[in-house]
């Protein structure tokens, strides 16, 4: 029996309330034109069912499902 595990970009396991940071630049669709700034650090962040994304609040964005390919662990 293999369970899955969310890995951030560098191979770091991740966990509900773990903070992380962007390594890249991302628009966010649907939010009027706010980008995320690389660097920008993203706190709290809460597993979802899929081993791929992570779903987080930020400043200026409410319930943000972010890829984990574009974040390390902070």
């Amino acid at each position: 029996m293999t369970e899955d595990v969310t890995k951030d970009s560098n191979g770091n396991i991740l966990a509900d309330g773990d903070s992380v940071t962007l390594i890249k630049d991302l628009k966010v669709k649907g939010s009027g034109g706010v980008t995320l700034k690389r660097g920008t650090l993203v706190k709290n962040i809460r597993l979802t069912g899929d081993t791929d994304e992570i779903e987080a609040n930020v400043d200026k964005v409410r319930g943000l499902v972010l890829r984990v390919e574009f974040v390390k662990k902070a």
